[in-house]
């Protein structure tokens, strides 16, 4: 496979691919990758755990029955679990274990060959790229003056995407008609909610696999053309920004992007497609951050959802002691100090103090006095106490990170 992904396959198509979904080695090695995720059971109720414990026998029947056509995916499980930063929920879908074998198996075949066609500015789910990789392309294109900004948002994105104009997409690489069978199976697998059950007549299975992988696919044309216009864009996933130098560049990039969206029967949010000078109040939010004016700082969704967690950790009727409260709480901090560390340096000395004043009021509690921390539980309680106790602060943190590292002579 290797070899042909070099040289090019017959055709320029792969008409042989179900022998490399099915190798048992692939499905070994997507087994484990599913072993380390864990996840909850799917509608068989076949746990990790119960799999493991016969490993060889259930990968034995799903290699036959991957190689003589009888494999079907079963239902999904529909749970509904809260939205990043807010009180809306989101469906997510559970397959069964067994399919989320060889979704991975599917996926692990896929991914070199569409790897080889994906543009360099497209950089969520995909090996060796990440959020801040698309961060850092988008911070050192403003500081190049690529400050007209079209912030997109693309509507129900993973909702809405065309079967039809996805398989026609897929099938640009691939001619196996085992595994174009296979993907439509996964795109029509019934989902199942309490005693409800039908089949999506469009979008891709939230909680699969192989789903971000399928809706990279799908946008590739959109990349395609934005890159053939020479625009400089960053998509990660369904979040897309187009960067210019002018507003009358961007304003036709918006069109462009309009356009694209439109033949791939996609709806850009009316309300939350914009264009932003960022180099002026207002700025646009991406992955996280909000960028404005040339700096970058939390977007306010990511710092609720911070607070959330730490609220959560830090109830003043806690019975716990505080040495295991700041142990609970110290790799929250160290996590999102971890993602959020190029921001302002403002950032985070108010978070600090928010933190600490959490933790003063579950003291001042503790000594049968009403209400948040305030006035003198500062001096009952100084910095340097919590220091102490270990507390991870964000404002330290952030200074021993800029501090220039020492090179050996």
């Amino acid at each position: 496979m290797l070899e042909a992904l070099e040289n090019g396959v017959k055709g320029g198509k792969w008409f042989s691919l179900m022998d490399k979904v099915c190798a048992r080695k692939n499905l070994e090695i997507s087994w484990e990758q599913v072993r380390r995720n864990q996840g909850a059971a799917g509608v068989d109720g076949q746990s990790v755990v119960r799999f493991q414990s016969q490993t060889v026998q259930y990968l034995d029947e799903l290699e036959r029955e991957l190689k003589d056509g009888t494999y079907r995916p079963q239902a999904v499980r529909r749970q509904w679990i809260p939205k990043a930063g807010g009180d809306k929920l989101r469906p997510l879908g559970i397959p069964t274990v067994k399919d989320r074998i060889v979704q991975t198996a599917l996926r692990n075949a896929m991914e070199p060959i569409f790897e080889k066609r994906f543009v360099e500015d497209s950089y969520g789910f995909r090996p060796g790229r990440g959020c801040k990789d698309a961060l850092r392309r988008v911070d050192a294109l403003l500081k190049a003056g690529y400050t007209h900004v079209v912030d997109a948002d693309i509507q129900s994105y993973f909702d809405t995407i065309d079967h039809e104009l996805l398989l026609s997409e897929v099938e640009c690489d691939v001619a196996d008609g085992k595994v174009l069978e296979l993907i439509g199976r996964y795109l029509k697998q019934q989902v199942l909610e309490e005693a409800k059950a039908w089949a999506p007549e469009a979008g891709t299975p939230q909680g699969a696999v192989i789903s971000p992988l399928l809706a990279n696919i799908y946008l590739h044309p959109v990349d395609v053309a934005l890159k053939a216009a020479g625009y400089a864009m960053v998509r990660y996933a369904d979040d897309l920004v187009i960067l210019c130098k002018t507003e009358a560049e961007a304003r036709q990039g918006l069109e462009l992007l309009q356009a694209e969206m439109s033949r791939r029967k996609l709806t850009l949010h009316p309300e939350k497609t914009r264009l932003v000078d960022a180099a002026q109040p207002g700025g646009f939010d991406f992955l996280g951050y909000h960028f404005e004016r040339g700096y970058r700082w939390p977007r306010k969704k990511s710092l609720d959802k911070l607070k959330d967690t730490v609220r959560r950790h830090t109830p003043r009727t806690s019975g716990q002691s505080l040495p295991y409260i700041i142990e609970q709480l110290n790799p929250v901090l160290r996590g999102w100090f971890g993602y959020f560390k190029n921001s302002h340096p403002t950032t985070f000395a108010p978070i600090d103090g928010w933190v600490r004043m959490r933790l003063r009021s579950i003291l001042r509690r503790w000594q049968k006095k009403p209400g948040r921390a305030r006035g003198r539980d500062h001096q009952r309680w100084p910095n340097a106490y919590f220091a102490q106790l270990g507390l991870f602060t964000l404002q330290e943190a952030h200074a021993r990170a800029r501090q220039p590292r020492c090179r050996p002579h």
